[in-house]
């Protein structure tokens, strides 16, 4: 279905924004885009090339950062939910882990790609980006990444993982307490999204951004997926969507929080309180879309613990 032509004017104020987001990311947060693969399903900003095309993977807001003041507390449907969801992870049998093993995730997706030619003319497309990923759990090995067929390794974490890149072993280190675990999480957020950072996302948004990478990033303890979700229920401006869809066309109910004219969605089973998957919806008309346009979505597959990288559960 062909997307919908974006104004001149509004095309011309989001190009000039991406143009200098990434500049601004390009010496502030490179490593982000490189190694998280699975993370930050947003907006695509390509520039075609003669030597090819750069890719830099980017949130939508372009607004002001979220303030305590303005932002109320999550409400209790979503706090709700987010307890069921902590209890189902908390009563999920522990995975035993081997060093020189590999967490698997399969998932099935698409996010939307502006990408400007060199004759400068832009258009909106929506790209595949399903794939299979395999990720040492101390972060020693190289990762693999299938898409399409093909495989492509991408580079281990020498530091053993962090919250932009992380790693079997990291998450089983992280704080199991949802206060302490949040604090962890928003002291990262702060850094580069806080005041004078330039960031229009604020820490509230990041840090629910955060987290929602973290739950979808392969397999996790189930103490520290437990502790995400009561951390997320922490975060001002989370509510509810009573029905949503992933990328796999399973119907479900989401947390969400919604951020400068973008709802960034976490979509549950209604009955089991399972995560299905997470998708970003626009909730205004802008350059990328009408209100209620789905710009990014994913939906996890399957995910387990192998021997070797490019093995199945």
């Amino acid at each position: 279905m062909p997307y919908p032509e974006p104004a001149p004017d509004r095309l011309a104020a989001r190009r000039a924004h991406l143009l200098n987001e990434v500049d601004r990311q390009t010496h502030s947060r490179s490593s982000r885009w490189a190694l998280r693969p699975t993370g930050r399903w947003g907006l695509v900003l390509g520039t075609a090339v003669a030597a090819g095309a750069a890719v830099v993977v980017l949130g939508l807001g372009s607004g002001s950062p979220d303030t305590a003041r303005d932002v109320p507390p999550a409400s209790a449907a979503s706090v709700q939910l987010l307890e069921r969801a902590a209890l189902t992870a908390a009563s999920t049998p522990q995975t035993t882990v081997r060093a020189g093993q590999y967490s698997y995730i399969k998932t099935v997706g698409h996010t939307t790609v502006l990408s400007e030619t060199s004759a400068g003319e832009m258009e909106l497309l929506r790209e595949d980006e399903s794939m299979e990923q395999w990720t040492s759990v101390d972060g020693s090995q190289q990762t693999l990444q299938r898409k399409d067929g093909s495989d492509s390794l991408l580079p281990g974490t020498a530091d053993g993982g962090n919250l932009n890149a992380p790693t079997y072993s990291f998450l089983a280190a992280l704080p199991a307490d949802p206060d302490d675990l949040l604090k962890q999480i928003r002291d990262d957020a702060e850094k580069n999204h806080g005041a004078g950072s330039g960031s229009t996302t604020g820490p509230d948004q990041e840090a629910f951004v955060t987290i929602g990478d973290l739950l979808r990033s392969g397999v996790t303890p189930p103490k520290t997926t437990a502790a995400l979700y009561r951390a997320a229920a922490l975060i001002p401006g989370v509510d509810t969507v009573p029905d949503a869809v992933d990328a796999a066309g399973r119907h479900g109910v989401a947390v969400a929080r919604t951020h400068d004219g973008e709802r960034t969605e976490w979509i549950f089973d209604k009955n089991t309180a399972r995560l299905l998957g997470e998708r970003t919806v626009l909730v205004e008309d802008n350059a990328w879309g009408n209100a209620g346009t789905v710009v990014t979505s994913v939906a996890l597959i399957d995910s387990g613990m192998v021997d070797e990288a490019g093995q199945t559960p």
